[in-house]
């Protein structure tokens, strides 16, 4: 950049003059800041939608999956017994009773202060031999009940070993089965596997001083108790699965009567899932129209001027609202969704009616819940193609809008380079200017000196 003297020789401000000139010059650039501007701002506005509709669309799709609304209550008529039910459950009831608890075999050995060693002085063998028959041998470290709780644990042959004391200095081996039920069933010798199958080792529940404290047992329930369908049921825990499709009951006791299981639909939790569509709808629709509607103001002169929003004759964005408005109020089966409780407004939006959604629900729960579905799944579609990473409408306009900005970034930062350039060149010109009128200034002076030389002499001259 060249070196400025301001007026020197001219006496201009010339610092204010290149200014002047750089501020036309640069017109252009303002305008690509201005387009700048908007772009981003425009992006911000794109991704506050991109962000509504994919919270809808993650909203709608996990309603729209299979059996997603078929939510029930499930209930019991006693409190020994609870009942859960999920999405593939039907309406309906059943009476059941329980007979037998679950229970875990706990074995308790006599008590003695070590463990016993073979014939050949080293620590007895154990064998836990498991409900299907599976052997496990154990060989303890030592005679130390320590470490034959240690050897029994890390074998995972089906029993859990602790120490109990049972007084003076002596202990018992508690045994409890790792898995409940029947099949959690287990017996446990002295003596090697192979002893085992000989018939020679010796059972420690033999022993008159041992115990089995509990056995495996597994739960049972009855259906139809009394009649000629009776039905026993089963389960190692105390928790029947299935009882009826889709639902599990949890016994805490035994019953002396048949218990009633009764399963309905969730109209609340319906209900929820219908009010949280409508809501998110209602926020991606509500952002669209902020942002598209045209305001006007009056100025002091009393001049209107309108100015649209960001999103005003942007029709890609009005595409989506459309479609979105559509996915919602249109008819399902020929029946208007309001019948189910989503009512549009004059306004554009939603409200939700939960009593007529009740309404419905109670006259036919199953044709309300698929209907409230269709709804879901065309709210889904109609946001996946606007949200689509690779060919939905609105990231397509987010990928457009950072497109140009980047290109205008460009075209800014290449303007920077020229703007500054002519800067450059108009302060060596104006510099040149001021240097060659400070040349001329030099050489008028040293022309009047000369001048008035010339007068003098003439003068000097004339009178002798």
């Amino acid at each position: 950049m060249g070196t400025a003297i301001d007026g020197l020789s001219s006496g201009l401000d010339t610092t204010s003059m290149i200014n002047s000139l750089m501020a036309v010059e640069a017109l252009p650039q303002t305008q690509l800041k201005t387009k700048l501007a908007s772009d981003q701002s425009m992006i911000t506005s794109l991704q506050g939608l991109n962000t509504r509709l994919t919270l809808l669309n993650s909203t709608a799709s996990g309603d729209a999956t299979v059996n997603a609304l078929n939510l029930f209550t499930a209930s019991t008529s006693a409190p020994s017994l609870t009942a859960t039910a999920n999405t593939s459950a039907a309406a309906g009831s059943l009476d059941v009773t329980v007979t037998k608890l679950a229970q875990t075999q706990v074995d308790v050995t006599a008590a003695m202060a070590s463990w016993p060693v073979d014939a050949g002085g080293a620590p007895a063998k154990l064998t836990i031999v498991d409900a299907i028959g599976k052997q496990t041998e154990i060989a303890p470290a030592s005679t130390s009940l320590d470490d034959v709780v240690t050897a029994i644990n890390a074998a995972s042959g089906g029993a859990a070993a602790v120490k109990v004391p049972a007084g003076n200095g002596t202990y018992r081996l508690q045994l409890t089965a790792t898995a409940s039920g029947a099949a959690g069933a287990f017996q446990i010798y002295q003596g090697s596997a192979a002893d085992v199958t000989a018939g020679t080792a010796t059972d420690l529940m033999s022993d008159p001083a041992a115990a089995v404290v509990r056995t495996a047992q597994d739960a049972e329930a009855v259906l139809y108790a009394g009649t000629a369908a009776e039905q026993k049921i089963t389960s190692a825990t105390n928790t029947f699965t299935n009882l009826l499709p889709g639902v599990s009951v949890t016994a805490t006791a035994v019953s002396a009567a048949p218990v009633t299981v009764t399963v309905a639909s969730d109209t609340a939790a319906i209900s929820q899932k219908a009010s949280d569509l409508v809501k998110a709808v209602n926020d991606a629709l509500g952002f669209i129209s902020d942002n598209s509607s045209v305001t006007t103001t009056t100025t002091a002169d009393g001049t209107s001027a309108a100015k649209g929003g960001i999103f005003t004759g942007n029709s890609s964005v009005r595409a989506v609202g459309d479609a979105l408005l559509t996915a919602m109020a249109a008819p399902v089966n020929g029946k208007s969704p309001s019948e189910y409780g989503i009512v549009i407004t004059r306004d554009g939006n939603f409200t939700f009616d939960k009593d007529k959604l009740a309404a419905a629900m109670a006259s036919d729960p199953a044709g309300t819940s698929a209907a409230l579905q269709t709804i879901a799944s065309r709210v889904a579609t109609s946001t996946n193609n606007a949200t689509d990473p690779v060919q939905g409408s609105v990231t397509s306009l987010i990928k457009g809008q950072q497109s140009e900005v980047a290109d205008l970034n460009d075209q800014i930062s290449n303007w920077d380079t020229r703007l500054a350039n002519r800067r450059a060149t108009l302060q060596a010109q104006f510099t040149n200017m001021e240097v060659l009128l400070g040349g001329l200034k030099a050489q008028s002076s040293w022309l009047t000196g000369q001048l008035a030389g010339l007068s003098t002499s003439s003068s000097s001259s004339s009178g002798n």
